[in-house]
């Protein structure tokens, strides 16, 4: 169905993770963007968890050996279908022997190649999702690589029009939930936890400064460069569980955000944990740009799941209708 003819490092195929199984020290792994991965999944009419390819190191090059329908979401990938451009958050049809190509994006930092039946690769422990450290799932459970050829399940949706349809990506759709401060800096919001009360005075620190992602940054988790911040005494823990989104301070003072491929367990003190519901705006941000953190609560986070989920309904609903009025 794919084959690849060009592609670097850290180019993956993933779902939504590897879920219940971080108890034995595996990571949940999966996309950074799960909105994205949805959305485009919506629009094909694939089940929402189905698999793609990430895209993070760039140019990325593939040849398409079978007729079928795609959807490219996530960063603004300039993306060319034999050399015709085309707008980011598209869906369309695709012949075989056309060739898609995704360069270095304009904004974002991940862009997504969803396939109509979803990429077929074999389950590992329930999930398709490439666990680059434990070397399984995936692809051969490795980055993919010039050569590789990858089959799609089969379509549950018709073939979309050539001609294409477009999403209306998050940001814009929802410009009240997912916002930015007066700078342009992504907003991301975080619910203080654990050792939070040790921070002190620095703790208003961890708020007000912007906080730049280190380019010692991956997959793992992104650390944060700006004024470190210090408990007020040192304490001795016990090592505990880790989920994406806890904000861990090592004793450099430079917080360090766990993500997708997170550490199952680790001691740090954590002060604060980013809403789930954010974690999709950290995977589209690239190592040297900045970030806010914005202290939120629990009923933030709701309202931030709710606003989510209204904006896959609208899309399933207009997926829906496009499909029974165009008759495709």
């Amino acid at each position: 169905m794919i084959e690849i003819e060009q592609s670097a490092a850290l180019n993956t195929v993933q779902d939504l993770g590897r879920t219940g199984w971080r108890h034995l020290g595996v990571s949940v792994s999966g996309v950074m963007d799960p909105l994205a991965l949805r959305a485009g999944n919506i629009l094909l009419g694939n089940e929402e968890n189905a698999a793609a390819i990430e895209v993070q190191m760039f140019p990325f090059r593939v040849r398409f050996t079978a007729d079928t329908s795609i959807a490219i979401t996530g960063a603004d990938c300039r993306a060319r279908l034999d050399g015709t451009d085309l707008p980011a958050w598209w869906g369309c049809a695709v012949r075989r022997g056309q060739v898609l190509e995704l360069r270095y994006p304009r904004s974002g930092a991940r862009g997504y190649l969803c396939v109509a039946g979803g990429i077929d690769v074999p389950p590992v422990l329930g999930s398709r999702s490439t666990a680059l450290r434990g070397s399984f799932g995936g692809f051969a459970g490795r980055p993919l690589q010039r050569g590789d050829r990858l089959a799609a399940g089969t379509p549950a949706a018709p073939p979309l029009p050539p001609t294409g349809i477009g999403i209306e990506p998050p940001e814009q759709a929802m410009p009240q939930t997912f916002t930015r401060n007066r700078a342009g800096l992504v907003n991301i919001r975080a619910i203080p936890s654990g050792e939070y009360p040790l921070f002190a005075a620095d703790a208003e620190r961890f708020w007000r400064q912007p906080w730049q992602v280190s380019l010692q940054s991956n997959r793992t988790g992104y650390r944060l460069a700006g004024e470190a911040i210090f408990p007020a005494e040192t304490v001795e823990m016990r090592s505990y569980g880790l989920i994406p989104g806890i904000v861990q301070v090592p004793p450099a003072g430079e917080p360090i955000i766990q993500l997708s491929d997170a550490n199952t367990a680790g001691g740090y003190p954590k002060i604060a944990c980013v809403i789930e519901e954010d974690l999709w705006r950290l995977g589209q941000v690239q190592p040297g740009q900045s970030i806010q953190l914005v202290e939120t609560d629990a009923q933030g986070a709701i309202d931030a799941q709710q606003a989510i989920g209204r904006w896959l309904s609208h899309l399933r609903d207009n997926v829906t209708m496009l499909t029974s009025v165009a008759g495709f």
